[in-house]
């Protein structure tokens, strides 16, 4: 097949190239390069099959393509704050483009949502039909409210021109690849413990995170793509961690000498987050295989790597 992968140089559209790579698809990759880095497709650069296009999904495009992942946006707060109105254009104005272009060549289209379609929810943990807790006028809300609408405008594609549609909404997710300055707290421990800084814990670290391991994510973005069940679905890792226990889990793996500091807690940060995958596992036979401190170990070593290797000033 031809399939279009939109923010595909970024940390998970590069592992879904390097899956669909593999199993010998033609695979467009189309990125702006905001979040998104050309050293994560190195190894598809000079193949037939493989083409990149630097390109912004703010404007149109034409291609001819079977399938779209749509993938592309800033999914760290970080990188989504620095500008809020670009993150939301991205969301509404690149969504539309996309199902514009799954319309026009009868492409089968999926969303990769996001669980900050949840907000701070008031339902623990989260099935796909708890409608949320987001603040409409908060500083992520760009990105929450942005993916809301994206769903809607897929929905409405797919109920009036019957766009073949598929919503996945993505739980926290790691593993090599991940930008070292993206401010999630996985990143953010492996690098200050790498450097032998104090990890900073926001709050009293009692809120809690459900951390996805990027290949079980892939798998499963995969099986709902070419599944039948349209979605929205959750994918992310139903363990629940909370952010001090994650912390000392790093802090024991690279660097027990690293001390914790504690900072308080960003506004509209959530207190809870964990996904129920009772949908996942009924409807794709999927569920995560990888445990933590193994992808941890993984992610640690990606890390490693890539700060000896560009002596990153980190």
């Amino acid at each position: 097949m031809r399939i279009l992968v939109t923010g595909g140089a970024g940390f998970i559209g590069s592992h879904l190239i390097d899956r669909l790579m593999k199993q010998g698809h033609e695979v467009l990759c189309l990125d702006n390069f905001y979040t998104g880095h050309k050293r994560n497709l190195l190894e598809w650069l000079d193949h037939p099959y493989f083409e990149l296009i630097r390109h912004d999904i703010t404007e149109p495009i034409r291609l001819e393509v079977d399938q779209i992942y749509h993938l592309a946006c800033p999914a760290s707060p970080v990188h989504y704050q620095y500008n809020p109105v670009k993150t939301i254009k991205t969301n509404v104005t690149g969504t539309l483009n996309m199902l514009g272009l799954a319309k026009r060549v009868k492409a089968r289209f999926l969303l990769a949502s996001t669980s900050e379609v949840y907000g701070d929810p008031s339902v623990h943990p989260q099935p796909e039909d708890y409608r949320g807790n987001v603040n409409c006028i908060g500083i992520r809300s760009c990105y929450d409210e942005g993916k809301r609408v994206a769903e809607t405008l897929a929905f409405d594609y797919y109920r009036q021109n019957h766009v073949d549609i598929r919503v996945a909404r993505i739980f926290n997710t790691y593993g090599p690849r991940m930008l070292e300055n993206d401010g999630r707290v996985v990143s953010n421990f492996i690098v200050q413990a790498l450097r032998g800084i104090p990890l900073t814990v926001y709050g009293d670290g009692s809120q809690t995170r459900s951390f996805c391991y990027v290949s079980d994510l892939v798998e499963g973005l995969m099986r709902l793509m070419n599944g039948e069940y349209i979605g929205p679905i959750n994918i992310g890792n139903p363990g629940e961690y909370t952010i001090l226990e994650l912390a000392k889990t790093i802090q024991e793996m690279v660097n027990p000498e690293t001390e914790l500091v504690f900072k308080p807690l960003p506004q509209d940060d959530p207190k809870q987050r964990q996904p129920d995958i009772t949908r996942a596992k009924t409807w794709l036979g999927w569920e995560p295989t990888i445990p933590l401190k193994e992808g941890l170990k993984w992610t640690i070593e990606d890390f490693q790597a890539r700060m000896e290797g560009q002596n990153l000033n980190l």
